[in-house]
């Protein structure tokens, strides 16, 4: 990765054409590598995640659950190809609930819900680049888990391209999940736990 010029701008086609070993994301044509391994409380909390997603959500069913390594291209309006893709993402978890956004290269378009646990490597990326992206790309709900603090933030899209402000929970608050329509909910104390 070292001979790309991260001031450059790139697409999904040169995403597919590298070789090198890191995992990158691009937001808006700019690289953006990943970091080292998560750290075990990050893994932890992905793993309580997934289990309690799981159990709502089965094989069959018309949403399907996804972690990385998992690509979402999220194309400009009107523009799909892979040369005028620009932003591709590897949220930490997400729900896509339309079929036809799923191919055998992961996600193209915006899922219905994407989650992020913050590390201090990735906080500023998940709060600003990616809090913007997705947005602006009409995921429907956005969470924010912040491991330190018990804490999950809630955006959803309200409007077009516009998230609400945040509602807050914590552990040990059960938070709705609102592409499910008041269905499910997520206890936080089976999140946060030791």
């Amino acid at each position: 990765m070292i001979t790309l010029d991260l001031d450059k701008a790139y697409t999904y086609a040169d995403y597919l054409r590298w070789t090198f070993e890191e995992q990158v994301e691009l937001i808006k044509g700019k690289i953006f590598p990943m970091t080292p391994a998560p750290a075990r409380q990050h893994q932890e909390i992905s793993m309580k995640l997934i289990r309690l997603f799981l159990e709502y959500i089965k094989p069959d069913d018309r949403c399907q659950f996804y972690h990385p390594p998992f690509d979402v291209r999220l194309p400009q309006p009107g523009s799909t190809e892979d040369e005028a893709i620009i932003n591709v993402v590897q949220p930490d978890l997400c729900i896509v609930c339309d079929p036809n956004k799923l191919d055998e290269r992961g996600c193209l378009g915006a899922p219905d819900l994407i989650i992020e646990i913050l590390s201090p490597s990735t906080s500023n990326k998940d709060l600003t680049d990616k809090f913007n992206l997705y947005q602006e790309s009409g995921v429907a709900e956005y969470w924010v888990v912040f491991p330190g603090e018990h804490v999950v933030m809630v955006y959803a899209l309200d409007e077009p391209d516009r998230f609400t402000p945040a509602v807050t929970y914590t552990s040990p608050q059960r938070v709705p999940v609102g592409i499910f329509h008041g269905e499910l909910e997520i206890d936080l104390s089976q999140v946060f736990t030791s």
